[in-house]
């Protein structure tokens, strides 16, 4: 039954529902509604077919358990599944807030490449929002490198302080179907055991992530003696060149010296690449190791003309924050951290 799409006809109304037992979607669409009713048909060919129809008017009809769906000159017949067997869908829990649509979506995008992919460590595929009045703190990890994003909104009251632990693929998909229809109401339930959120016609609640979260904030540094500064663009092109002749997992070097940054990867007898780009360094010379698509994710999250990097020292983690110029100051609203790889002959 969870496979099913449960369409609902009320008048001038057609409601579309999709429910797993963890998230549930619902969506609602204008339509000339001659019989009201209920059926449940198959989600997964529901979905091809719709992708398959011409821009034209769709008509739904049903007779018995057969339901008839013709579009332009395209018509298909489903079989319906019982409705009465279909779980009723969670209740969106009490608003909570509400967030810029276009901003809570970014944020997303900039958080989520830290977020880990394997569900064995279930709690680090999710994304901890710390939510502190009108500050929403965004934080990922997959243990090789952290992200945080910060966010404004607005609260349906004043002193609010929770958190919520939220599947960073769910935060993913809300960002993609409601991030761009205004604003959006996020909706956290009692005991945050559900998140909900609500923008125009669509709403989504997911149950959160159950388990104590790292806490990652502290791994942020708070001095840095050394700065650089490059153009973001030349950068991405510049390790996506070089990582060409790097195998999997092979590092990619980068040495900041003078005014400029240089990248090399390959060793010994294989293939190596070399590139020199311009750089301002504030701060002693400073030569580290990253694992280039981490370096790269990294690097597509931001969307200001520069990127800094700030560092402590070659074996710990740098951060990457954005700048609009090059003489200019960074912002903190976002951070990436990153694992640099040991090398041989870096210096401790």
């Amino acid at each position: 039954m969870l496979s099913g799409i449960l369409i609902t006809a009320t008048a001038g109304t057609v409601s579309l529902a999709g429910f797993d037992y963890e998230i549930s979607a619902h969506l609602e669409i204008a339509a000339d509604v001659a019989a009201e009713g209920t059926i449940l048909v198959s989600g997964k060919l529901l979905a091809e077919i719709c992708r398959s129809l011409p821009n034209a008017t769709a008509v739904i009809e049903t007779d018995g358990t057969k339901v008839t769906l013709t579009c332009g000159r395209s018509r298909f017949h489903l079989a319906t599944m019982p409705v009465a067997e279909y779980p009723e869908l969670p209740v969106l829990p009490e608003v909570t807030g509400v967030v810029d649509g276009e901003a809570f979506a970014h944020a997303i995008n900039q958080v989520i490449v830290a977020a880990s992919k394997d569900d064995t460590l279930p709690i680090l595929t999710g994304v901890k929002m710390e939510i502190e009045d009108d500050l929403i703190t965004f934080l990922a990890t997959d243990r090789y490198r952290l992200a945080m994003r910060e966010v404004h909104w607005k609260p349906s009251k004043s002193g609010i302080s929770t958190s919520a632990l939220v599947k960073a693929k769910t935060l993913n998909e809300v960002a993609k179907t409601l991030g761009s229809a205004g604003e959006l109401k996020i909706a956290l339930g009692e005991g945050n055991e559900l998140i909900g959120f609500e923008s125009g016609n669509r709403r989504t609640t997911s149950l959160l992530v159950d388990g104590d979260y790292p806490k990652i904030r502290s791994l942020f540094p708070e001095n840095t003696p050394i700065h650089a500064t490059v153009r973001t663009s030349d950068l991405m092109e510049a390790v996506r060149r070089v990582a060409v002749v790097a195998e999997r997992n092979t590092p990619v070097r980068l040495s900041f010296t003078g005014g400029q940054l240089s990248l090399d990867a390959g060793t010994g007898e294989d293939a190596q690449a070399e590139e020199s780009i311009e750089a301002q360094i504030d701060g002693e010379e400073i030569t580290v190791a990253f694992n280039p698509a981490y370096l790269s994710e990294g690097l597509n999250a931001f969307d200001s003309e520069f990127v800094r990097f700030s560092f402590t020292s070659a074996p710990k983690p740098a951060m990457m924050t954005a700048q609009s110029s090059l003489d200019g100051q960074d912002s903190d609203q976002y951070r990436y951290l990153v694992m640099p790889v040991r090398l041989p002959n870096l210096p401790n």
